[in-house]
């Protein structure tokens, strides 16, 4: 297992990118291993994509909901809340690509300018990506190439001249969308108090917390909670946390009660019976299921 690499840090969700040092992240995964077939709504400040390999899932991103079918992607632009989902509880298997921006010269003063104009606030949340379009098709392509390289050969300067031309291909054909700026404020604050969530979720955390983190009263916090993220405060920190539990018990061999009180919960039985409430099946039982599907990771 790779040591997760924290030094990119600009976002409520912290990656295990492959390499440690090199940004970028190519894995597959399946909604299986989400607490009822939904990943846990996050953003970063990396380019996301995703390549559906069987099944379909719809995904989120900023307040929208798109259905990505088999054999086609999606492209989520940096800072965008987002997450994949079934609301059937049906499997899916994909690929996850994850670029952080340091890889596109966002350390360049050109690399700036040209990330600002095309992934930046401005610009369009996501794209769908589908066989039947030449452009998109290529860009599938390029992103089961990357993910065949980062398995086999692990080469940094073949998945640079990968990415690049990925989100070159991209930039082409992104548009400029203007935004509602008193909306982009909103947007901020919920990240605050995800981001938030995201770097405490393993300590007590109270919902006057949380509302304190995104500079709003309970209420409000509240509000755009169920306006954004369509979950309450609290669920969405029980949800994230039995989100981290599940990578622990897949990547680790610590042990319950130790994943327990890493995770933020307050005893092994506790945790084991909101485990059990919120999967179907206690945590041991994940962890057989697990071993035996035998994944790449959890995206």
């Amino acid at each position: 297992m790779n040591s997760a690499l924290e030094i990119f840090s600009d976002a409520s969700e912290r990656l295990n990118y492959n390499i440690p040092g090199f940004p970028l992240y190519a894995r597959k995964g399946r909604l299986f291993y989400f607490d009822k077939y939904a990943a846990p709504s996050h953003w970063h400040s990396d380019l996301e994509f995703i390549v559906v390999l069987d099944g379909s899932m719809e995904y989120f991103v900023n307040g929208r909901t798109v259905c990505v079918e088999k054999g086609d992607g999606i492209f989520v632009n940096s800072k965008r809340i987002h997450y994949g989902y079934s609301n059937t509880m049906n499997d899916c298997h994909f690929i996850v690509v994850v670029i952080h921006p340091a890889l596109l010269g966002e350390h360049t003063q050109a690399g700036k300018v040209y990330l600002e104009e095309k992934f930046g606030s401005n610009t369009e949340d996501y794209l769908l990506l589908t066989e039947s379009v030449s452009w998109q098709r290529e860009a599938l392509n390029s992103l089961n190439d990357i993910y065949q390289e980062m398995q086999q050969n692990q080469n940094p300067l073949r998945l640079m001249a990968q990415v690049m031309s990925l989100c070159a291909n991209i930039g082409v054909h992104i548009q400029q969308t203007p935004k509602n700026y008193l909306d982009d404020n909103s947007w901020e604050t919920v990240w605050k108090m995800t981001n938030f969530i995201h770097e405490h979720y393993e300590d007590k955390i109270t919902l006057d917390d949380i509302a304190l983190a995104g500079n709003v009263c309970r209420s409000i916090c509240c509000n755009l909670f169920n306006k954004y993220i369509e979950q309450t405060p609290n669920n969405y920190l029980i949800g994230y946390r039995i989100q981290k539990s599940c990578e622990m018990l897949k990547e680790t061999n610590r042990s319950i009660s130790e994943i327990a009180i890493a995770c933020g919960f307050q005893s092994g039985s506790y945790f084991s019976y909101t485990f059990r409430k919120k999967m179907g099946y206690g945590p041991q039982d994940y962890r057989k299921q697990i071993t035996i599907v035998n994944p790449d990771s959890i995206s």
